[in-house]
């Protein structure tokens, strides 16, 4: 079992004559009457290129590998992250290791899984960096050094829209670690070395360049990857991506491939998203961002006709939180955000990621198109709202103590309806992660499914779902009924109340 994300776009690849090729770490010569055409600096370049091995040998000390172990049907990315093993003759010394390796099952039954990902120090006393998706439910998170030596983490902090996550490790002696890089001067065409634990074999590197920017792969609510080439696999998430002076200028996420190898298109987390996340997870231990309460779409050609801009520029406002900043301020459905502080939104997702970067309790001004003129709008903007809270019933007059459904609850807000896929008029409480072997499981609830229903009362918000089962529990209920909504469909289960 891996890590690496795999991405649902296709794309269409382009084969590309070469004048050189990297042998052994070798360049071998052009002809000549190639080499003549050539620029001085571009050949001066290739060769400076020639080998990555000084700057492997100097940052490998700091990578490191990331074994995790949990319950299958809960660890993170299973599905997706699922192979066929390749065909490997007799007496071959990776067949054991191939053949050993689990695999996973359908169903949500519960079964022992390692998982593997990559991660790398970045501060002497300990702290690693990781992809969220590497350790998401992980009962136990060992880190082992590229000299072998092993540790067990602990998490520091998890940030599922960015993907990020920040483990801490305890060394009696100072440990390696690399530099984070500038990712906003990273060009495409640059050259940039992945480091990682590709397919379990740790320490493994592969070389190749930026061969895109600002990719949107509808992973979550910030996408802005870097997409490379350089080989990266089932194994690397988590891992470093450096540029050619030894700075982390990427975490490794995703990939895009149809049959689950590497097919040259990659996407790393630019260091510069990185870097505030991982500062916030360090610092509080998770992450704060602003919140406007708004839901958008891109302004089109056709919706800039419509109301008679002269530009397709800035975002579309679908519909506003009741009580949010953006609904308290006076903004409206059909308004069109064209700047905020100054700063013109040309791509729609800028308001996203400007938002969540502003510190909640400070006034933005923004610039909003309505009924052909335009006018300034004050808006302090908020917190953004938790969206998981744990349902643990802790009944103090209850003899069964503390009680359990085994489920993770998220309001219903724009962004869990469109991760979720949830329809605009149902209503409820999203579940967003289910322990497998819980009672809520053993009832067949799913991640995805909507509770709108305790008994006889219909719910709204995690809260009120906590409160109604609270007091059958302190009705010494047995059990406690639940209406759930999966697809438009609406049913009722009987959940047992569980010690936990």
């Amino acid at each position: 079992m891996d890590t690496m994300k795999t991405t649902q776009f296709s794309k269409t690849l382009i084969a590309a004559a070469v004048t050189a090729v990297l042998v052994g770490g070798q360049l071998i010569n052009m002809p000549a009457a190639i080499a003549k055409s050539q620029p001085a600096e571009i050949i001066s370049l290739q060769q400076e290129r020639s080998s990555f091995s000084t700057l492997i040998k100097q940052v490998k000390p700091a990578v490191v590998s990331i074994t995790t172990t949990g319950n299958g049907s809960n660890m993170a990315g299973l599905q997706q992250d699922q192979f066929s093993l390749p065909e490997l003759p007799e007496g071959s010394p990776f067949k054991e290791f191939f053949e050993n390796m689990p695999r996973g099952s359908n169903g949500d039954q519960p079964y022992a899984v390692k998982g593997a990902g990559s991660g790398f120090i970045i501060s002497a006393d300990g702290y690693v960096v990781t992809n969220y998706h590497v350790i998401s439910d992980a009962d136990e998170i060992e880190v082992t050094m590229d000299d072998g030596i092993r540790f067990t983490a602990k998490v520091s902090g998890a940030d599922s829209k960015t993907d990020l996550a920040l483990l801490k490790i305890d060394s009696d002696k100072p440990l390696p670690f690399v530099e984070m890089g500038d990712s906003s001067v990273a060009e495409v065409g640059d050259w940039v070395v992945a480091v990682g634990n590709q397919f379990g074999l740790g320490g493994s590197a592969t070389a190749g360049i930026i061969s895109a920017r600002g990719r949107d792969i509808q992973s979550g609510p910030f996408d802005d990857f870097l997409q490379i080439d350089a080989p990266i696999n089932r194994g690397n998430s988590g891992g470093p991506l450096f540029n050619t002076r030894g700075q982390v200028v990427g975490i490794n996420t995703a990939i895009y491939s149809p049959s689950g190898g590497n097919v040259g298109i990659g996407f790393a987390i630019p260091s510069n998203m990185a870097k505030n996340i991982i500062a916030q997870l360090r610092n509080n231990g998770e992450v704060s961002r602003g919140w406007l309460g708004v839901q958008i779409q891109p302004v089109t050609r056709e919706v800039a006709e419509s109301l008679g801009l002269k530009e397709a520029k800035g975002v579309l406002v679908a519909s506003v939180v009741k009580g949010s900043p953006a609904s308290r301020a006076g903004i409206r459905p059909g308004d069109v955000i064209s700047s905020m502080d100054g700063i013109s939104l040309d791509d729609f997702k800028d308001l996203s990621k400007r938002v969540a970067e502003t510190k909640a309790g400070s006034s933005s001004v923004f610039i909003v198109q309505r009924d052909g003129s335009s006018r300034d709008v004050k808006i302090e903007i908020g917190s953004m709202p938790d969206e998981k809270e744990k349902l643990a019933l802790n009944d103090s007059n209850s003899r069964s103590g503390k009680l359990t459904l085994g489920i993770q609850l998220a309001s219903l807000t724009p962004e869990t309806r469109k991760q979720y896929n949830v329809a605009k008029d149902s209503n409820g409480v999203l579940v967003a992660a289910v322990k497998a072997g819980s009672p809520a499981s053993k009832a067949g609830i799913r991640t995805g499914y909507l509770i709108n229903m305790v008994g006889q009362d219909e719910v709204s918000t995690p809260k009120d779902l906590i409160q109604y089962v609270q007091q059958a529990a302190e009705k010494k209920h047995a059990a406690v009924l639940l209406r759930v909504e999966f697809q438009g469909e609406q049913r009722f289960v009987s959940v047992k109340l569980a010690s936990a």
